[in-house]
């Protein structure tokens, strides 16, 4: 038995391959998969269930061909914080809290985006904390498509313009906060992307931070079982 864990597949109508690679993955999940976690930024922008792109909506059947047989779980990323439970029920996912506690093969586990924990990024986590209020949501959800999909455009662009100038540390998680949250939730195991650096850091106390990668140039899945993690790279072709 596994449990399959992956994020940051930033799907978009531009990268058809990486769509197609997440179509795939989807169809051929090993036989003994208990469940998927989708941690985030499964696309690279959402401006409203109302106005889901064709291609978003034949990822969504897809997705629900899964969520038939085995559960099919959604952590909301940076980039697609605004899915909501329209799109969710489409496509059979359960939607989570941005943290999420639980056990996972008899180690108590915590999981999310990630983007919580790169705290040396103030001016990232001031905008953090003015997307999470409900009035701002609910006015940008009654906004026109033009309108939404202008506001996206221009997100991202400051984000790429943003991220040229920042430091390796300061768009990295920051230890503190990482070591703040497993104290505060009694984990020992902790799961994130959002930084597009795999890997399986082994950390004071007998505990772990799992990092799953991006899609850009290759899949990334991070698989558990009771025998342990791994993290494996799919190609794109």
């Amino acid at each position: 038995m596994r449990t399959l864990i992956i994020g940051d597949l930033h799907l978009s109508a531009d990268r058809p391959d990486i769509t197609q690679a997440f179509i795939n993955f989807l169809d051929h999940l090993p036989a003994d998969t208990e469940s998927l976690y989708i941690v985030g930024d499964l696309f690279e922008v959402w401006v409203g269930d109302d106005i889901a792109e064709p291609f978003a909506l034949d990822v969504a059947r897809h997705i629900k061909s899964v969520s038939e047989k085995l559960p099919v779980y959604f952590i909301h990323g940076n980039r697609d914080f605004m899915l909501g439970k329209q799109f969710a029920k489409l496509a059979g996912m359960q939607l989570l809290p941005e943290v999420f506690l639980t056990e996972l093969y008899g180690k108590q586990t915590v999981i999310l985006h990630g983007d919580s924990l790169c705290t040396l990024d103030k001016a990232y986590q001031r905008f953090r904390r003015f997307r999470s209020v409900p009035l701002f949501r609910w006015i940008y959800s009654k906004l026109p498509k033009s309108k939404r999909l202008q506001i996206a455009a221009d997100l991202r662009g400051k984000s790429k313009r943003d991220n040229k100038s920042k430091s390796y540390e300061i768009m990295d998680v920051e230890p503190s906060a990482v070591v703040e949250l497993l104290d505060s939730t009694g984990a020992v195991q902790m799961i994130h992307g959002h930084t597009h650096r795999p890997k399986l850091h082994s950390l004071e106390n007998h505990r772990s931070r799992l990092v799953v990668g991006d899609w850009y140039t290759q899949g990334s899945v991070l698989t558990l079982t009771p025998e342990g993690a791994e993290l494996n790279a799919l190609s794109l072709r």
